[in-house]
């Protein structure tokens, strides 16, 4: 299951072939949430994940040596050669330090030009963006990719002073990188709804998702807020997909398991020129191939939508999007609070979530 936002998708999407884009390029970003400490983290479920991409930005990264483990395990579970780099660590303080990198399949994607960590003379980020031009090896497409990530702090004013910055990053990426089509990818640690990101906006950029939800909650089937995104120039990018991946349905994880062993926050992707991303079965997960169905822009459809578009919306898992299908058809949103554990207040999440279509509404 693929959650989208410019066509929002209902299904997995899983084969038992390598995860190959039939067309140019796709992109993603991940907070991999402390990559290279001793902390657990399996590497072979991150890279399975990944290799459904061609181009990632990656955050939380905390050695550049568990960026190399990351790449030998994508080079074995896809027969392929990949390639990466990190930025130097970055953070205002000495103990907790985290580097950017960057990971690309070479059959798709060459590195360009231009690998430089923004000099801020000004002291805002705590950790300065890390950027690189890059090249589509099919159609020769450039990219100036951006990697951040936004500092949590202590408030969300400590965000805002970040994301308000990024007006003038934006400028500084088109004179580092003339002629070239710009994108900041990442964790942003601010809804894209918020008034910070006005500066950015007037610069020209727009935020690629604006309806799904990318952090996990300890909730199985639940996620929260939409903090990890694209933001980029529309009318220089054949942007043809875009969407999250709920990685924990691939694995057949709880939420707590997912958070521990892969990451809090789910991976985004973007695709160009009718590239097609495709998952790749778990061998030990349930899961079985699900053709991907096309909803109307956006929204969720309770009486017609697959259950696995269901369970994006808010407190709605597996077991409650069947009973959702299972008693068919429904009236009203209100009348959700018939499925045990749906109350008031849980329905109105769900209902001001802006991700249902209106009911009746053809799909």
């Amino acid at each position: 299951m693929i959650y989208r936002t410019a066509r929002l998708l209902s299904g997995f999407m899983l084969a038992m072939a390598p995860a190959v884009a039939t067309a140019d390029m796709i992109i993603g970003s991940w907070n991999v949430r402390q990559l290279g400490w001793e902390n657990g983290k399996d590497i072979k479920k991150l890279a399975h994940i990944i290799q459904s991409m061609d181009l990632i930005a990656i955050q939380e990264l905390m050695s550049d040596d568990a960026l190399g483990e990351l790449v030998n395990q994508l080079e074995t579970m896809t027969g392929e050669p990949w390639e990466s780099m990190a930025s130097h660590s970055l953070g205002k303080g000495k103990r907790y330090r985290e580097h950017y990198g960057f990971v690309w399949r070479e059959s798709e994607v060459e590195y360009a030009q231009g690998a430089v960590v923004f000099l801020d003379h000004d002291d805002v980020f705590a950790r300065e963006p890390f950027s690189a031009v890059f090249r589509d090896v099919e159609t020769g497409l450039e990219l100036a990719l951006a990697n951040l990530h936004v500092v949590y702090g202590d408030s969300v004013a400590d965000r805002v002073q970040e994301v308000e910055a990024l007006g003038d990053y934006w400028e500084w990426l088109e004179e580092v990188y003339p002629s070239t089509p710009r994108m900041i990818a990442g964790d942003f640690n601010l809804e894209p709804g918020h008034e910070a990101w006005g500066e950015l906006r007037a610069a020209g950029a727009l935020p690629a998702l604006e309806r799904v939800a990318t952090t996990l909650a300890h909730e199985t089937g639940v996620f929260r807020s939409l903090y990890d995104n694209f933001w980029y120039e529309s009318a220089s990018l054949p942007v043809t997909d875009l969407g999250m991946i709920p990685f924990p349905s691939v694995f057949g994880m709880e939420h707590d398991v997912a958070r521990s062993e892969v990451s809090d926050h789910a991976p985004v992707f973007m695709a160009l020129d009718d590239a097609e991303l495709k998952l790749i079965a778990w061998p030990s997960a349930s899961t079985s191939p699900i053709d991907v169905g096309q909803l109307a822009p956006g929204c969720i459809d309770l009486n017609k939508s697959p259950v696995t578009a269901l369970e994006g919306l808010p407190h709605i898992g597996p077991a409650r999007a069947g009973l959702i299908e299972d008693n068919r058809p429904w009236g009203s949103v209100a009348q959700l609070t018939d499925i045990d554990g749906l109350g008031h207040t849980r329905v109105a999440d769900i209902n001001d979530s802006g991700l249902l279509c209106p009911l009746g509404e053809s799909i």
